[in-house]
C-alpha cells in the first residue's frame, strides 16, 4: 500500500516522497517534512505499537507540526477488523500536533483501508490518496 501511495504523491510534479518503516523513521527528522501518509496493520483495533512510538516520541514537536499535513492508511485481516479505527486513531494524533488532515470524499474518506492483500480498488485508492496529500502539500507550501 505504500509504495502505491508513493506513486501517487510522485505523480505530482514538486513533491517527493519516501516509504520508511517506523523502525527506520528518525522522529527527530519531523520538523524537516511537509507531510506525512502513516499506515498500520490493525492491532487489536488500534495501530501497531511501533506507529503509536513515533506519535508518543513526537511530543517534543508539539506545536512545530501545525500546518503539515497528514493522512492515514491501514490494512486487516477482516472486514470489521478494525480499519477505521486505526486510521482514526492516526489522524487523532495528527490533528492534536495541528497537521491539516487529508481526506477523500469518495471511496474510502478517511484513509485507504485494505482487507487482506490490496486488489486493484486499493490500489487505485492508495494513488489517490498519495496524489491528493501531495496536492495539499503544494497548496499549503
Amino acid at each position: 500500500m505504500a509504495q502505491f501511495i508513493e506513486q501517487g504523491v510522485k505523480s505530482v510534479d514538486g513533491v517527493d516522497a519516501e516509504v520508511m518503516s517506523a523502525e527506520d523513521f528518525l522522529v527527530d527528522s519531523m520538523p524537516g517534512y511537509d507531510g506525512f501518509i502513516v499506515g498500520s496493520p490493525v492491532y487489536y483495533g488500534s495501530m501497531a505499537y511501533q506507529i503509536k512510538k513515533v506519535f508518543d516520541d513526537s511530543v517534543k514537536f508539539h506545536g512545530r507540526l501545525a500546518g503539515k499535513v497528514g493522512a492515514a492508511f491501514s490494512s486487516a485481516a477482516n472486514i470489521g477488523g478494525g480499519n477505521e479505527t486505526t486510521i482514526l486513531d492516526i489522524l487523532n494524533a495528527m490533528l492534536i500536533h495541528g497537521m491539516v488532515v487529508q481526506g477523500i470524499e469518495k471511496g474510502d474518506h478517511y484513509g485507504t483501508v485494505s482487507i487482506g492483500v490490496p486488489d486493484a480498488r486499493v490500489e487505485g485508492q492508495c494513488r489517490i490518496l498519495g496524489e491528493r496529500a501531495a496536492n495539499l502539500v503544494k497548496k499549503l507550501g
